[in-house]
């Protein structure tokens, strides 16, 4: 921090002799010059006084250093963060208690293979919100046009018939190819959320289906220019989420990881979360799916699939639970 952002707290000319005689210009460079006796020794007689020189650097120390935090009210605050978090549900409740509810204020990345339950669980988790609250809407960007109306619909019938319309109404769906638009949608919503004149339901859920395309394409292993854009487009998600309170969900493909992930508790996992190793602390909580089988039974056909923690801010990592889907609905096992 330069001094000269200072004034008028610090005055103009003191300042100035602090650069010209003492090569003082920065927030460092008066903290660790040594002490204001030296410093007064190098300074044009007159200039300033031994004490209110003190009361500069102390002010120059506050301004410098990072506020302080107590303890328990950051305890009270993760606690009251793990509360609301677990009020919002996937509709399993294993899920739920696996990474502490999918509620507010979080960006969970949700990553597996094609066949997983990756959008599947997305879609229930935003249909159940939509069901709970009337008052709220959810944003499902599709990078794919892989969205399906007619599985959409069908999930909604299955849980509220009476509501469905009203439901389907307040889910808003866009096609996005590039990040560019992305950037645009998202930005539009910051606007619209932070107008005194929004009406009707809020948005309060966004799911990007998949931040995969994205992303990938801008990565290299000799440029850091996608990286940063990456972090970048990540470190928004995470403060619109945290400025209104949003669950952000993105759904992430993978890649290989020989001879087996040592995220995961189970050896036989190879795969892992795509977009490189650090993207998993970009977001709140990584929730890796795998399909395990095709079940047939008296209850008929559903597939088995087990979801496990490989990062949480809130809850363990390695921990896990098993599910099945059956015509696209999610139930516990």
């Amino acid at each position: 921090m330069r001094l000269d952002s200072l004034v008028p707290s610090i005055p103009t000319e003191l300042v100035a002799a602090l650069d010209n005689s003492c090569g003082i210009r920065t927030d460092t460079d008066i903290l660790f010059f040594g002490s204001s006796l030296d410093i007064i020794k190098k300074l044009p007689l007159g200039t300033v006084t031994l004490s209110d020189l003190e009361k500069f650097t102390q002010l120059v120390a506050e301004r410098a250093s990072a506020p302080g935090h107590r303890g328990d009210k950051i305890l009270a605050e993760i606690s009251g963060q793990n509360e609301r978090h677990s009020q919002v549900s996937c509709g399993v409740r294993e899920l739920d208690d696996l990474v502490g509810g999918f509620g507010s204020s979080r960006v969970i990345e949700i990553s597996g293979e094609k066949g997983s339950g990756k959008t599947a669980l997305a879609l229930q988790t935003v249909i159940q919100r939509l069901v709970a609250d009337v008052d709220l809407s959810a944003l499902w960007i599709d990078t794919s046009g892989d969205f399906s109306a007619e599985k959409t619909v069908q999930l909604v019938r299955h849980f509220d018939v009476a509501m469905s319309e009203n439901v389907l109404e307040r889910l808003q769906v866009s096609l996005c190819f590039n990040i560019e638009a992305v950037r645009d949608i998202l930005e539009s919503l910051r606007i619209s959320l932070s107008s005194l004149r929004n009406v009707g339901p809020t948005v309060r859920c966004v799911v990007i289906d998949s931040v995969t395309p994205l992303l990938l394409p801008s990565l290299s292993a000799v440029s850091f220019q996608g990286h940063a854009m990456m972090s970048t487009f990540m470190r928004q998600l995470r403060e619109l989420a945290q400025t209104f309170g949003l669950t952000v969900i993105v759904i992430n493909g993978t890649s290989a990881a020989a001879p087996f992930n040592p995220s995961s508790a189970f050896e036989s996992t190879i795969r892992k979360p795509a977009l490189g190793p650090s993207f998993t602390f970009m977001t709140d909580c990584t929730l890796w799916l795998r399909k395990t089988q095709d079940v047939l039974d008296s209850e008929g056909e559903f597939s088995a699939h087990v979801a496990e923690v490989f990062r949480s801010r809130t809850t363990r990592s390695k921990t896990w639970c098993t599910f099945k889907i059956s015509h696209d609905i999610l139930s516990s096992t």
